[in-house]
């Protein structure tokens, strides 16, 4: 095994194309498991379906932070401050029956664009009386502005500066997340780029009760994939497509065409009625609409990944392949040393096991490796058609809503492209090394 192993590396040298989309599939496999382990499916599930208290933090709808390397002016980033993560941001001393605390969040703003919007978030715990909170903005040129004052009543209550009218009396109309970054009369507005500082103060009246507070700027970029239009974060879709991508993909297809390739030796080797029960059954279902049935499936009976599968290898099973291995394996059965083996009392199975099928592997592996992105590009159009996995993040979800929602008229085609990308690579990388593969096994297919 290890010196065929040798020598075929050996032949698939003389492929470049190969080497590289061999390259990509073991990166694609790697990926396939470290990413389970890293993300596991509970937490990429809640990741994908956890809800606006899982999202919260994150843009809406941008593209992600690469599209900086490709643009004169710098989109802004996502800042998040919060002393539930840093308790040390948050200071506190005495007040009468109750506390007075203090938090300052300092940053710099190096950007060129303003953010998406600004956010702040309040946790307070207390009995009866709720605490006080106000928060005051200060700009790197000294101004300074009271953006709210409020009673955190509730348990998580949300501040969005654009959303209070007050705020935007105070700056004039001008939507705050301009405003407050902006140049003073300027026009069209320009970013004051400097140290910022968000003050809160919080008042509370009783002994035991607390308050943490979280700032959010959303940036107009995110993450390495982007965001969609609920604010969750595309690059868990991706990650997680890989897994799935490739365990539908070899699943399909070695299940196939061992199958395929197994009921053709069977066939062949009893002959009489098997072989023609077996050759009807693959003349009824050549003509048996493929995608129609899968859609069936899905619409009336399960839209499960497993149940989805499973249907494609039974149709696929009894296709025009086997009548190709039909042909093959009626030239071995009247080989010498099919002869040999029976006269030495070889049984049926052995001789189908260990003399039919080995003969015709070197042939099959190509059509293995080459049927793989049929199977994965199946996944996904069935999940664009919104038959896919109801729970499960993949690259065909990803270009479901992306084409559900008009990412493409609105200008997110990070969206539609890097699920379209990820499928187009790894239909190539299959491709490639599955008809390299036939030229090595087949010499007749070598180029001179």
């Amino acid at each position: 095994m290890r010196r065929w192993l040798r020598d075929l590396l050996k032949e698939l040298r003389y492929y470049p194309s190969a080497l590289l989309g061999g390259s990509i599939i073991l990166i694609m496999l790697g990926l396939s498991i470290l990413v389970p382990i890293r993300i596991p499916y509970s937490e990429a599930v809640r990741l994908w379906r956890g809800g606006e208290e899982v999202w919260y933090r994150l843009p809406r709808q941008v593209p992600p932070a690469w599209v900086n390397w490709f643009r004169r002016e710098r989109l802004a980033d996502t800042l998040i401050f919060s002393t539930r993560d840093q308790p040390s941001l948050k200071r506190s001393q005495p007040a009468g029956e109750g506390r007075r605390i203090e938090t300052e969040f300092i940053f710099d703003y190096p950007y060129d664009t303003f953010p998406q919007e600004l956010a702040l978030y309040i946790w307070a715990q207390f009995q009866e009386k709720a605490p006080f909170v106000t928060a005051t903005w200060k700009t790197p040129d000294g101004r300074s502005l009271r953006i709210m004052e409020l009673r955190a009543e509730g348990m998580k209550q949300g501040f969005r500066f654009a959303q209070d009218r007050r705020l935007l009396q105070r700056l004039g109309g001008v939507p705050p997340e301009e405003a407050l970054f902006a140049v003073p009369d300027t026009s069209p507005p320009q970013v004051r780029k400097g140290t910022y500082r968000l003050r809160v103060e919080a008042v509370t009246f009783e002994p035991d009760s607390d308050v943490d507070v979280e700032f959010i700027a959303y940036g107009q970029v995110y993450g390495w994939a982007g965001t969609d239009r609920y604010r969750r974060d595309l690059g868990v879709a991706l990650l997680w497509g890989f897994p799935v991508a490739m365990a539908f993909g070899l699943l399909g297809s070695v299940g196939t065409t061992l199958i395929a390739m197994w009921l053709a030796a069977v066939g062949v080797w009893f002959r009489g009625w098997v072989d023609e029960l077996i050759q009807r059954l693959v003349e009824i279902f050549s003509i048996i609409p493929f995608l129609p049935v899968l859609i069936l499936v899905g619409t009336l009976y399960s839209r499960s990944l497993v149940v989805i599968l499973g249907i494609s290898i039974l149709l696929s099973v009894f296709s025009i392949t086997i009548k190709n291995y039909r042909a093959i394996f009626l030239q071995i059965r009247e080989l010498p040393y099919i002869e040999a083996a029976q006269a030495y009392g070889a049984g049926s199975w052995r001789i189908i096991l260990r003399y039919l099928l080995p003969r015709v592997l070197p042939l099959v592996i190509p059509n293995l490796v080459i049927g793989v992105p049929s199977f994965v590009f199946l996944e996904a159009s069935l999940a664009v058609l919104g038959l896919g996995d109801p729970v499960l993040p993949t690259w065909g979800k990803v270009l479901d809503e992306a084409i559900f929602s008009g990412s493409l008229l609105q200008g997110s085609y990070y969206w539609v492209l890097e699920p379209a990308l990820l499928l187009m690579v790894a239909g190539l990388s299959f491709s490639t090394v599955g008809f390299a593969l036939d030229r090595v096994f087949n010499p007749r297919l070598r180029e001179i």
